[in-house]
């Protein structure tokens, strides 16, 4: 099971920016869709962006046209570059490898205030 470990998470006040990372333990040529989720207290884990091997990448809604996703194929690592950020956007991010057997990193944290 491939291991993930995200990093860049942070403080930041609104309509400032952040990058996110996550590093995957092998080549993600084998890993055929990888995906940002987020969770904020008190609410269900859901959907920011996934970036499929092959194809479109699609976002939440809410993230359209403020996040970019991307994938880094040298170096087995997915990134969200987060502009724009608003308070509903705080919550602890994770990156997963979606397949049979899906595999999740430990999150970071991005807290979005003034």
């Amino acid at each position: 099971q491939v291991q993930l470990e995200e990093s860049g998470g942070g403080w930041v006040q609104p309509g400032g920016s952040l990058r996110l990372s996550c590093a995957a333990s092998e080549s993600l040529f084998s890993l055929d869709v990888m995906a940002w989720y987020r969770q904020a207290p008190e609410k269900q884990r859901e959907l920011v962006a996934r970036l499929p091997r092959w194809g479109s990448r699609t976002y939440a809604d809410s993230v359209v046209g403020r996040f970019t996703a991307s994938r880094d194929n040298a170096k087995n690592t997915i990134n969200l570059q987060m502009n724009s950020l608003k308070p509903e956007d705080t919550a602890v991010y994770y990156c997963k490898a979606e397949g049979p057997t899906p595999s999740w990193g430990q999150g970071t944290q991005v807290t979005v205030s003034s």
